[in-house]
């Protein structure tokens, strides 16, 4: 009698320490040749985590390369003086300053994030002509204050959520906040791949950008990146990272002739990471399709799947949309909200609105 098939779960049971292997400083010394360079800082102080977490969005003091000047009226010093006011919290880090000037030096220029997370969704507040680009720390501080993205790093709850077992106050599992600075280069973002591995079989790569690209319909193209994809994986990556027993995804940047590439990062096989084209539902199919028992199987099961955007009315596609269009606000509100709590802050907003009216009626009389 044959012995009963084990049919896998969904997703993966993942510890504490198994997830704190996908942070930046637990898997970049293994693969950092594979990867772009980069610097960590760790750990940081509470101090930065705090301002992480303070309300509205600036920058510490000494972040800029150039002197901050007081915009401060003498009639305005002195109501100070007659009416004390609670002061906004003021932040300085000298030392992180230094450490991120000395990266950039190093790399020309640098993109950041934390142990997880990116700010992806702050790019907007940097030029968009080199988006996530940082030539000082005031930038670096600016898109991390900016980013909701990397809130998800500051809360250990979050960190650990879904993990088995769920950590408690008396496990001594060691969680620090870190910095990763990594050397900026322009991305083609159509060259971006996210792929699935789950038991150590590489089973779906999507195409990460939502957007539609005509190079990507071609089949020759998307056999050559499958056999690229397929041949890095089983060279440098399965097998070498046992902390994760097999569980994962990686981002994948295709040279521009689509035959090598390099990692951008790992994340869980968890519901937290984006499947993009796929479902986890249609993960977990080809996962069976690719351990089954049958001898007969499609002989393409063996083959990870390629997902694309393959016409322009795609239901991902979303080239007229911009990217995290929900975390963006006027740089005006961003400048009038530092220091002040949201009633301060929308009667300010509504003043301003109200004088820039009255200008406008103004320009407009004869």
């Amino acid at each position: 009698m044959p012995a009963p098939v084990h049919t896998p779960p969904l997703f993966p049971s993942h510890s504490p320490e198994a997830l704190l292997a996908f942070q930046f400083s637990s898997w970049y010394p293994r693969f950092s040749a594979q990867s772009i360079k980069s610097t960590v800082i760790r750990p940081l102080s509470p101090a930065f985590r705090e301002y992480l977490d303070s309300d509205g969005v600036f920058v510490p003091e000494g972040a800029e390369d150039v002197p901050a000047e007081s915009t401060l009226s003498d009639d305005e010093d002195a109501a100070d003086e007659d009416e004390p006011a609670d002061e906004p919290a003021r932040f300085a880090f000298p030392e992180l300053d230094a450490q991120i000037r000395e990266a950039v030096a190093d790399y020309g220029a640098v993109f950041p994030k934390l142990n997880f997370s990116s700010p992806r969704d702050a790019a907007w507040m940097l030029p968009a002509s080199s988006p996530l680009k940082c030539m000082s720390p005031a930038d670096v501080y600016l898109l991390l204050k900016s980013s909701d993205f990397v809130q998800h790093d500051l809360n250990p709850e979050l960190v650990f959520e879904g993990c088995d077992p769920a950590p408690t106050p008396e496990s001594s599992i060691a969680y620090e906040l870190e910095l990763v600075l990594r050397k900026w280069y322009p991305v083609d973002r159509a060259r971006e791949l996210r792929c699935f591995v789950r038991q150590e079989n590489l089973i779906g790569i999507s195409q990460r950008d939502p957007n539609y690209y005509d190079f990507w319909n071609e089949r020759e193209t998307q056999e050559k990146v499958v056999n690229a994809v397929t041949t890095f994986w089983e060279n440098h990556i399965k097998g070498k990272w046992e902390q994760t027993q097999g569980d994962y995804t990686f981002d994948f940047l295709l040279t521009r002739d689509l035959s090598r590439g390099h990692i951008i990062d790992f994340n869980p096989y968890l519901p937290r990471t984006d499947p993009l084209l796929f479902t986890y539902e249609e993960l977990h199919d080809l996962l069976l399709a690719r351990t089954g028992s049958d001898p007969d199987a499609d002989a393409g099961a063996r083959v990870p799947e390629l997902r694309v955007v393959d016409s322009p009315s795609h239901p991902a596609a979303s080239r007229n949309a911009p990217a995290h269009q929900h975390n963006m606000v006027p740089i005006e509100a961003l400048a009038m909200s530092s220091g002040r709590d949201v009633q301060e802050f929308a009667s300010m907003w509504h003043d301003e609105i109200r004088k820039t009216m009255e200008d406008q009626d103004g320009d407009d009389e004869p």
